[in-house]
């Protein structure tokens, strides 16, 4: 088999790859993807991402390694293994980052990647329930949405919120450099009642071209080189190895996870890492996982009163109801992402920006279980640092494709993170104390009234946090000696083969991933196309 592009992965990144690229009739091109289609119901219905996060297929089933960031805990990490990838799994949440979060990666050397250069193609990919203006496009492909509802606690916390000084945005992606901080209604990529994950916004449109080849439930093992040129990939199915040439690139777009491990398996990496698992060593490249960075997510709740809560809304008549609601009108609590609220906001001093990101819920878990509503009314707030500090990485443990890479990004190891989520929390609880909300709390049930110094509350987020999923930076681009691609996502010393995916992120974004990840493929794609014009004369 041969084809002018082979892409790997079909995750957010992917599935735009291979839509664009095929626009063009002339060019072949062969996906290839870990896992299968995506027909499981519980994708499309938007708020059945709650029983995805662990599926026993559409996810790789990965963790992450024990590590003082988590009190010694080995915590689930999921990523989609499925068409769409973790836009198939994922909580909807259509944020697309600070105007200074891709003015940073310019200034870091990046040509291209400014706010300014980068606000077309995020408009591209969008086809916007709204109106078409400077700040979102109209007639893409990406279906992004307000949610329809406005349940009574979530305009509460936003007026908590203004009570706190925070500035209301109507539209929280219409961000001007240097804003302030701020809280407002999330945005969704849902289209209608159903998920609008990238198989659904990219992918089903192409796939009936005849120059695209969809290969599911296909595990690559290496990309196969020819001296320092990609020349195909190697990959296994149904028990057998198989292969496919390429004539023109070898796009790696496996994810934050996916893409260093596929290098690693295929000798490009760090030489002492890769001799010590027994892979030998193609390309010395050190920076191949490193730099991995992640936001990582501690939950405040209440239990309260005298306001409808999702924890009585999803079960018994109170869910259905709501299914009989979804079916009928296509609305309600099973179109919810996985919040409806959101504040940025600055608790460090020395920060310029909002660093903590607080995402609002009128609902609460029940202690110690991910993920399971509790049983009595509730509310919770999560929060996150956006820029931390702290760096992992992703390390293939041995020459075997199917077996899971070690997998840490090393939360809190650096000090200002940990201040970060002190006060994070810290602010949370104001929130809930401010007086639009305080009429609703009957009490704090996590982490509870008892935890009060800062040493108490970094031991409550280490034990009980976890990934928000947002995977990122482990083949960053840039030109300093860890940097993996050039600011043409080229990988650095080899020809033919590109890094278009979350992992070449130089610096996390400073809210959710999934936005900034189709931008980087839609930008990634007018790269691949306008080099292919300039070797063709």
């Amino acid at each position: 088999m041969q084809a002018d592009y082979v892409i790997v992965g079909a995750g957010s990144a992917g599935c735009c790859l291979a839509n664009r690229l095929t626009e063009d009739a002339g060019n072949s091109v062969v996906l290839i993807e870990a896992g299968g289609r995506d027909w499981n119901p519980l994708i499309h219905i938007p708020a059945g991402y709650m029983k995805l996060l662990d599926h026993p297929t559409l996810t790789w089933g990965f963790k992450a390694e024990a590590d003082p960031g988590t009190n010694g805990r080995v915590i689930n990490y999921p990523r989609g293994r499925v068409l769409g990838g973790s836009s198939s799994i994922n909580g909807m949440i259509y944020v697309r980052g600070q105007p200074e979060d891709f003015d940073h990666w310019a200034q870091l050397g990046n040509r291209g990647w400014s706010w300014d250069d980068v606000l077309p193609f995020f408009r591209k990919a969008e086809n916007w329930e709204g109106q078409e203006d400077a700040v979102h496009g109209k007639g893409g492909p990406l279906f992004t949405s307000h949610g329809r509802d406005r349940p009574l606690l979530c305009q509460a916390a936003v007026e908590a919120g203004k009570q706190l000084g925070l500035e209301y945005r109507e539209d929280v992606n219409d961000l001007t450099p240097e804003a302030g901080d701020g809280i407002g209604w999330v945005q969704q990529t849902r289209g209608g009642r159903r998920r609008a994950s990238a198989a659904r916004s990219y992918l089903q449109p192409a796939v009936r071209r005849p120059n695209l080849r969809v290969i599911t439930n296909a595990l690559v093992h290496r990309v196969l080189f020819d001296g320092t040129r990609a020349v195909g990939v190697e990959y296994s199915r149904n028990g057998a190895t198989e292969r496919v040439d390429v004539a023109g690139e070898v796009i790696l777009a496996a994810g934050a996870i996916g893409s260093p491990h596929i290098l690693q398996l295929s000798g490009v990496g760090d030489p002492e890492h890769l001799e010590r698992v027994g892979i030998a060593v193609h390309h010395d490249l050190r920076g191949v996982g490193r730099n991995m960075q992640d936001h990582y997510l501690a939950r405040v709740s209440c239990e309260i009163q005298g306001a409808p809560s999702l924890n009585q809304q999803s079960r018994g008549l109170g869910l259905a109801g709501q299914v009989l609601r979804y079916l009928a009108t296509g609305g309600g609590i099973l179109t919810y992402a996985a919040s409806l609220v959101a504040a940025s906001v600055k608790v460090l001093p020395e920060s310029a920006t909002p660093d903590v990101q607080c995402l609002f819920a009128h609902g609460s878990y029940a202690p110690g279980v991910s993920r399971q509503l509790d049983t009595l009314p509730g509310m919770t707030c999560g929060m996150w640092q956006m820029r931390p500090l702290s760096r992992g990485y992703v390390e293939a443990r041995s020459p075997r494709p199917q077996e899971q890479p070690n997998i840490n990004p090393r939360y809190f190891s650096e000090e200002t993170d940990c201040r970060a989520a002190v006060g994070g929390v810290r602010w949370i609880r104001k929130l809930f104390a401010a007086p639009a909300l305080a009429n609703y709390v009957v009490a704090e049930t996590v982490p509870g009234k008892d935890v009060q110094s800062d040493d108490e509350l970094l031991h409550y987020v280490k034990q009980t946090g976890g990934t928000v999923f947002h995977a990122t930076c482990t083949c960053k681009m840039g030109r300093d000696v860890t940097a993996v691609v050039d600011d043409r996502l080229r990988v650095h010393g080899l020809e033919r083969l590109r890094v278009i995916d979350a992992s070449v992120m130089p610096a996390v974004t400073s809210t959710n991933t999934n936005a900034p990840t189709i931008m980087i493929a839609e930008k990634g794609v007018a790269m691949v196309r306008e080099d292919a014009r300039t070797e063709a004369g």
